[in-house]
């Protein structure tokens, strides 16, 4: 039987500061993520992996099969400055046994993007990971095109690991190279220092 790394199980919760709360996803929140990926019509952007129309309650199902799996903790974002739900957001490849989870999945609305929420949502994630959780790093890793996801993980202080090639299929049947991102616990202090004075900036406390 193998061991867990993390202090306590990965199991569902509500995390909630600077802004924003993060709630368990689940299947009722079928609709307000249909609304959210309409503001901008999110499922056009190839490199990203928003359901498109029809297909949001089989996004959800897979996200609460990885859950019930193990290997999945996904999150509703809910902007509480609007008070309305903006995208969603989860851990995803978590490894028990080395103490190590990826954070992924992550998409706002148009008009959450830009905005404290991506900042916020991060921060919330990061603490309970590294604090509550006690993981040893955290990960991410995206399209070798999504060029503006690439700056946003090196804009919260992740190290860029390396590139696998020919890693994933998009959902248009393109073939694409994955780039892997990562934030070891020793250097969470500094990224944590940096995000809480991005979000002052923003006129947000906790």
């Amino acid at each position: 039987m193998q061991t867990s790394a993390f202090s306590q199980p990965l199991a569902p919760l509500t995390l909630q500061g600077w802004g924003v709360r993060l709630e368990p996803l689940q299947l009722a929140h079928v609709k307000l993520l249909e609304a959210a990926a309409a503001d901008g019509e999110l499922w056009n952007v190839r490199v990203t992996s928003v359901p498109a129309p029809g297909q949001t309650q089989d996004y959800v199902n897979k996200a609460l099969d990885g859950l019930e799996q193990g290997h999945m903790l996904p999150f509703l974002v809910w902007d509480l400055s609007t008070d309305r739900a903006v995208g969603t957001t989860r851990y995803h490849d978590i490894i028990a046994p080395v103490g190590r989870l990826e954070i992924g999945y992550t998409w706002y609305a148009r008009s959450a993007q830009r905005s404290h929420v991506n900042t916020a949502t991060k921060l919330l994630l990061l603490q309970h990971a590294f604090e509550t959780l006690g993981a040893g790093v955290v990960g991410w890793r995206t399209d070798h095109l999504n060029f503006q996801s690439q700056q946003a993980i090196t804009r919260l202080g992740a190290r860029f690991d390396g590139r696998v090639r020919h890693h994933a299929m998009r959902r248009d049947g393109t073939i694409r190279d994955t780039l892997f991102y990562s934030l070891m616990a020793g250097e969470w202090p500094d990224v944590r220092a940096h995000l809480l004075d991005k979000l002052r900036q923003h006129g947000h406390v906790a």
